[in-house]
């Protein structure tokens, strides 16, 4: 998998009928993934006051994530991709490396040197030296399937379903889980472009009165937790010295 990404990424809340649709007209267009649906699993890292995602709800021209991902259910010698997603002007640029979960969070807690090398590694360390203490905030996981243009490899539409969030075993080593975010039938698809969208994917939007979105599964997390009196800058904190 490439390191770098740079590439307009657009989002849609579909229906099932929607999603129906749009399946239906991509069969002559594009490939599913070779990995076919699969759970993937995110840690979001951030401030113990949230500095991160209270950033980018308030949708400024540039803002910036970290997490930390997998496409299966880890064992602690596994080695993991570690991202670090900026978005500048409607246009999101990706790096990212591999290394162990545990590794990154001794790194964090100050137990040991950044655990890689190169420009990247070097552009996350430096992220995470800017924003200081770093802490694993959120696991967030969805199922997704995955496509790609027969033609133009850099067209990407992926549908995410069951995307679930907790604060609660914030590891990539536990199982599966959550609380929703959607309602049931609900999909949010992503079509991932470096150039304009082919005609055909146009018409099946229109036809269907699918209108893009803005919608972040981290910040969508955050807010239902602000929403229930789930979290307060003093549990973050409370709860990160028991991690420690």
């Amino acid at each position: 998998m490439p390191d770098i990404f740079k590439r307009s990424e657009i989002k849609y809340l579909l229906t099932a009928s929607q999603r129906a649709a749009v399946e239906s007209a991509m069969k002559d267009h594009m490939i599913p993934d070779e990995h076919g649906e699969s759970t993937i699993r995110n840690i979001y890292f951030d401030t113990p006051s949230w500095q991160l995602i209270r950033n980018s709800i308030e949708k400024p021209v540039y803002k910036e994530k970290l997490r930390m991902r997998s496409y299966k259910r880890t064992s602690e010698g596994d080695k993991v991709f570690l991202e670090l997603k900026k978005k500048f002007d409607g246009i999101v640029y990706k790096r990212r490396i591999e290394v162990r979960e545990k590794d990154f969070v001794d790194y964090l807690d100050g137990k040991r040197e950044f655990p890689g090398k190169g420009q990247i590694a070097s552009e996350i360390d430096y992220f995470c030296r800017f924003y200081g203490k770093l802490l694993p905030a959120v696991y967030l996981c969805y199922d997704r399937c995955a496509f790609f243009d027969k033609d133009d490899h850099d067209l990407r539409i992926t549908f995410d379903r069951n995307i679930r969030w907790r604060t609660s075993d914030v590891s990539l080593t536990e199982a599966a889980g959550g609380t929703d975010i959607l309602e049931d039938g609900m999909s949010l698809m992503e079509i991932k472009a470096a150039d304009a969208m082919p005609l055909w994917l146009v018409k099946v939007l229109n036809d269907n009165n699918i209108r893009k979105i803005s919608f972040s599964k981290y910040g969508t997390a955050y807010n239902k937790m602000l929403g229930n009196g789930h979290i307060s800058v003093m549990n973050f904190l409370m709860r990160s010295k028991g991690a420690a």
